[in-house]
């Protein structure tokens, strides 16, 4: 079975300042190893990429180290709106912080927010975090500016609704579903203690079963809020939000393809056709996925390369097995093995090569 490169557009991949977690090197062939050949890296990091200075050193890193193609988000923050046009120039989108979230990024007040919505070129996306009633100011602030707005990792089925009515009445909304939210829920904590804390936190098995119903119509995107902490911090007296999901993104939803929960275009539109189409993202050329899509494997952490080496599915049966992974003409994944050097990716911002 050949399926297109996939494309993340919500990871976290902790440079600069949280690389003992991730970076990178590590984060990109967690990628791979999922099926995954583009993926854009969220702002949040130590410092925020919010500043030119921030984002010029964090690009210069990516350029040595990603092995597949990366594109970063430029960080909404109060403190450095002049600066906010200069980085859309090198940057995929804007990211907006309108709920608690791990890092130091927030904007929590109307005027900032406004500024944020008329400085940022409107042929560039913004993206926000916007939960429960943010995220009717997030569809408002859509409303009002006749531009498009881009709701990452929806959890709620007030959350849903609310988008398929915006959408219903012709607002410029999209939104995205991250897999924890559709194969875990709230009793997964019993289990998993920490290692199921994630921002938004797992919603209820009613969350679930609407976010389910609405995945042939209103999710526009499959992305995987990939956000890795170690052991050692999630077992902490404080442990950090957020779990990693690049590399059982592919073989969770295609196993929902297998029990008739959507059907394979589907799978395709929401992982590669409409992620590209809503942040204009640059074409591909020669890249595949091939995977053995009847092969039933058992996840494990002793196979997750991401730097964390671990995931809250761990032990859980999957249908479909990645086998080889090709990008731009070249075998990047095979039989279980990351064959991309660092820095053989590209890095990319809106509709480059």
């Amino acid at each position: 079975m050949i399926l297109p490169g996939l494309i993340d557009v919500h990871t976290h991949l902790r440079v600069p300042g949280g690389e003992h977690k991730e970076d990178f090197a590590t984060g990109t062939a967690a990628a791979l190893a999922g099926g995954i050949t583009m993926i854009l890296a969220m702002p949040n990091t130590s410092p925020p990429i919010a500043t030119p200075a921030v984002l010029a050193d964090t690009l210069t890193i990516a350029q040595q180290s990603i092995r597949c193609d990366v594109g970063l988000y430029a960080g909404a923050s109060g403190e450095h709106l002049s600066t906010l046009g200069e980085m859309a120039r090198q940057t995929a989108a804007l990211k907006i912080y309108l709920n608690d979230t791990f890092g130091t990024l927030r904007i929590d007040d109307v005027p900032t927010l406004i500024d944020c919505f008329k400085i940022w070129p409107k042929e560039k996306p913004i993206a926000l975090h916007a939960e429960k009633q943010s995220m009717a100011v997030a569809i408002a602030m859509s409303a009002v500016y006749d531009r498009p707005v881009h709701i990452v990792h929806v959890s709620r089925k007030e959350e849903i609704e609310l988008i398929a009515d915006a959408k219903m009445r012709g607002l410029k909304v999209t939104c995205e579903v991250a897999p924890h939210h559709l194969f875990l829920n709230q009793s997964d904590f019993e289990r998993l203690g920490p290692l199921a804390d994630m921002r938004p936190v797992l919603g209820t098995p009613e969350d679930v079963a609407s976010l389910w119903s609405h995945i042939n119509d209103t999710v526009d995107c499959i992305a995987t809020d990939h956000a890795p902490h170690t052991l050692e911090e999630k077992r902490s007296a404080n442990p950090p939000p957020g779990i990693v999901g690049l590399q059982t993104s592919l073989p969770l939803m295609w196993t929902a393809v297998t029990e008739n929960r959507l059907s394979q275009k589907r799978l395709v539109e929401l992982m590669h056709h409409n992620p590209k189409k809503i942040f204009d993202l640059p074409e591909q050329p020669d890249t595949f996925v091939e995977i053995e899509p009847e092969v039933k494997t058992t996840i494990r952490n002793s196979d997750i390369l991401s730097r964390c080496g671990w995931t809250p599915f761990d032990g859980r049966e999957v249908v479909g097995k990645i086998k080889r992974v090709i990008l731009r003409g070249e075998e990047v994944f095979a039989h279980g093995q990351v064959i991309a050097e660092p820095g053989s990716g590209r890095v990319i911002t809106a509709n480059s090569v």
